[in-house]
Parts: C-alpha cells; structure tokens; sequence
C-alpha cells in the first residue's frame, strides 16, 4: 500500500521503501508509533475493537483481512472462549438434508478442505477427486490435498492457479479460526514440503471468505463447467459447512447435471 493510496503526502524522493512507513500507519490509525511496532510484532493482547477498527481502515483492510485481525487478536487472548472443535461426525439430520437433494451437488466439508459427507450427484461431480490414488489408503478425500498433490487436479481446474490462490487463503483464514487443530497444522506441513506451488502461496499470507461465487471445472464426463454455489455454516457444527451448486434453469450447467445424473441412474440400474 503506497502512501498516494493512503492520501498521505510525500516529502522528499529518497524513500526506502515503496509501502507505508511504520509512523504512517500509526499516524492513519490514531495510534503511537511505539504501540504500532508492539502491534506489528504480534503483541495484541489487550488491543480494544476502537483501535483494531482503526488499524483495518488504515489500511483499507477488505472483510476478510479485518476478520482475520480480529481472530488474530483473540487468538492471542487466554482467556477468550474457544468454539469447539468439529467432531468429524455428521448428525443424521443434515445427512438425510444432503440425500434429499437429488438434482443438486452438495457435499459437506471442515476448514481443512476434508469432505466428509456428499450427496449422489456431488461425489459423481468430484469423482475425479474421489478416484484420486491419494485417497485410496488413506481418507477421507481432501480436495487441498488433490489440488497440490495429485497432477491431475489440472485437468479437472480449468483456472487451477485461481483455485490454488484461493484454497491457500482459505486455509490461511482457518488458521486462526481453528489455532489448536492438530489435523490443520499437519495438512499445512504436508503440502508446504511437498508442493512449492503451495509453499510459495503460503508465504504471500492472503485470506479470503468463501461464501458463493462460480466454480469452473472440467469433468471427464460431461467436459466444461461453470456452476454458481453457496457455501453456507451449519451453526449447529461449529466448523463444517455445506457447498451447494445450483444452476440456473435450462442453462449449460444445468443440462450437463442432469446428463450426469442420467449416468448415475443409469449405472445403479446396471448394478
């Protein structure tokens, strides 16, 4: 963030750096230098809302970068409540939700990109992931773990930098949402010594929420895809949240689900 961005004016052509300086940042954040640099270091116990508010518009923070100073901060709080960990298990409610819906693919998932449950249409539309030599001793399937590991996760991402950006922000997110998941951590030192794609990711330390947008995929079935979804909390299960494609009517997408889906039913009759 260059200081023309902040609206600051520049004294002088011989500045060491193209960002912000320290005291400038305290300056746009109301703060002391000396309080900032404690801040910067990671010292932010005790830091009020006021001041991590005015640190976010100091630097023009987006939604998810503010919330990740705020998860920051907590994370550093002992005596913050911490929401309980996910078991893993998915209650039989939210099974039967996710079988009842026979014409959409959705599949569940935790922070660290494991899915744990999927209805039909949902394992037929990531069967590649589900087909992966990754997962055939080990589980439960990962798409992280595919994206970075498996060289075929190419040829199912169309954008597949795009999708490794964002897989890589999205765990950065959890890491402070879910500090003491063991699981998590290990993920992270798996893919950071096994793909330099995603340890060169790693480093940029982006965060972003992933709420809905439009996935592009490339199926070995029904060929190219562009599926709109929602990626919604369960609030009763802290830390798993359900993904959701859902097409418009009579559009590309939705022609080739229900290609897809006139395959499973076909197959099941064969067997």
């Amino acid at each position: 963030m260059t200081p023309q961005q902040a609206g600051l004016p520049i004294f002088g052509v011989n500045r060491r750096v193209t960002g912000l300086r320290r005291e400038e940042v305290a300056l746009l954040a109301g703060v002391s230098i000396d309080y900032y640099i404690r801040l910067e270091r990671g010292n932010l116990s005790g830091a009020s809302d006021s001041v991590l508010d005015s640190l976010s518009h100091a630097l023009q923070l987006d939604d998810a970068e503010r919330a990740y100073l705020y998860d920051l901060a907590r994370a550093v709080t002992a005596s913050e409540r911490r929401p309980p960990a996910a078991t893993g298990r998915i209650r039989p409610v939210v099974l039967r939700m996710l079988d009842a819906m026979t014409d959409l693919p959705a599949y569940i998932r935790n922070g660290r990109f494991d899915i744990l449950a999927a209805n039909s249409l949902g394992q037929a539309l990531y069967a590649p992931v589900y087909d992966s030599p990754l997962f055939a001793r080990r589980g439960p399937v990962n798409t992280a773990r595919f994206l970075f590991l498996d060289p075929g996760s190419v040829d199912f991402w169309p954008q597949w930098e795009k999708a490794a950006n964002d897989s890589v922000a999205f765990l950065r997110t959890e890491t402070v949402r879910s500090p003491h998941d063991k699981g998590l951590t290990d993920l992270i030192g798996e893919l950071s010594t096994k793909s330099d794609e995603f340890a060169q990711l790693w480093a940029k330390h982006e965060v972003k929420f992933h709420h809905s947008g439009v996935k592009q995929l490339c199926h070995p079935l029904i060929g190219d895809l562009a599926l709109p979804y929602e990626a919604l909390d369960l609030p009763a299960d802290p830390g798993l949240r359900i993904t959701i494609y859902s097409p418009e009517p009579d559009s590309p997408g939705r022609q080739a689900l229900d290609l897809l889906a006139s395959w499973i039913g076909s197959t099941a009759l064969e067997h």
